[in-house]
């Protein structure tokens, strides 16, 4: 059997790709690319613009950037359906839903982001969660285990 026949070790065990992890890939994705945009604006309006700590708005454009990385690749692995990139997706919606709560609690323009942001969160957390979604990325809960021989 040559190499190219070999399934990965982390391949789904049958079937296409669900529209719930689709769906759930759309969203994480979504959040990575505005990580990005907000990591790039904050980052150019430090260099740029007259902020109160330039060094700390870089460093803030750069962080966000670099925390894009997270929703993205997992955003990828469900596309692929890799189990692994449930975990990552996952952790990327808990760690979202503080800050839509710190964004609902502002008041100003902020509220409609913090509660896009907690509609998604949340949304994307229920299409993960699913069992369909599970299963299509080969995940077996602890009712699932069968004898390994």
């Amino acid at each position: 059997m040559s190499s190219a026949q070999t399934p990965a070790p982390d391949a789904p065990e049958t079937g296409p790709r669900p529209r719930r992890l689709t769906a759930a890939a759309a969203l994480a994705a979504l959040e990575g690319l505005a990580l990005v945009v907000a990591g790039v604006y904050m980052a150019v309006r430090g260099l740029t613009g007259h902020p109160d700590d330039r060094q700390q708005a870089v460093t803030g454009g750069v962080t966000l950037i670099a925390l894009a990385l997270l929703p993205l690749l997992a955003a990828r692995g469900l596309l692929k359906q890799r189990s692994w990139s449930r975990g990552p997706a996952i952790i990327t919606q808990i760690m979202a839903l503080p800050v839509a709560w710190t964004l609902l609690q502002a008041d100003s323009l902020a509220i409609p982001g913090g509660i896009a942001l907690a509609v998604v969160a949340v949304g994307a957390l229920f299409l993960l969660l699913n069992p369909e979604t599970t299963r299509a990325l080969g995940i077996r809960g602890p009712g699932d285990m069968q004898d390994q021989k």
